[in-house]
């Protein structure tokens, strides 16, 4: 599935263009997820460009992503090739290095993992889709050089992620006491 102009998760007008495709590895995702992929992804990459900390050339309003529904298999196999971690995890991200000259950007492949990404949200008491839109939010913040690797930066991820997530009418995803260490252990993305 890919986002055209005029649908849910590419934006109208001259304001930040970003390009959503979607495809499937396996996992019993539902056709409704893909809405919210699109949604969060816009969302993420609308707000981002407005966070200070975002290194992004003033020029380039226009991006490509590539967003892969998996199974923990698949996610399993990648999470070992890449990061050396033989388990399955919720989200990896997978940025491109940037080339100045582009006019459309490749951001890089943010790729889900059903099964963990179901289990959590059932652990965590969540709504699905709501996990799946945080979790596209925070892999989108890594392909724009955020991360989580110490406190400091953590909180600042954390922060950008609740102000995104509010903008799609969704709750705090930390306000259930998961702390920054935490994410930083679970080691979700590449």
């Amino acid at each position: 599935m890919s986002a055209e102009p005029d649908s849910p998760g590419a934006s109208r007008g001259r304001g930040p263009r970003l390009e959503i495709e979607i495809n499937r590895q396996g996992g019993a995702w539902q056709p409704e997820t893909e809405e919210a992929v699109l949604r969060a992804a816009q969302a993420a990459f609308e707000a981002a460009l407005t966070f200070p900390e975002t290194d992004w050339p003033a020029a380039a309003r226009e991006a490509e992503l590539s967003v892969l529904l998996a199974d923990d298999s698949f996610v399993h196999s990648l999470n070992r090739k890449f990061r050396g971690k033989d388990k399955p995890t919720n989200v990896l991200s997978f940025p491109v290095p940037r080339m100045a000259a582009q006019p459309l950007i490749s951001l890089g492949d943010i790729v889900l993992g059903f099964e963990t990404v179901t289990r959590e949200a059932v652990e965590q008491g969540k709504d699905l889709e709501a996990h799946v839109q945080h979790l596209v939010v925070h892999g989108l913040l890594h392909l724009l050089d955020y991360d989580h690797m110490n406190d400091e930066e953590a909180e600042v991820m954390e922060e950008y992620e609740r102000r995104i997530l509010e903008t799609l009418g969704l709750a705090d995803p930390y306000a259930g006491g998961q702390a920054p260490a935490a994410m930083r252990e679970q080691g979700e993305e590449a």
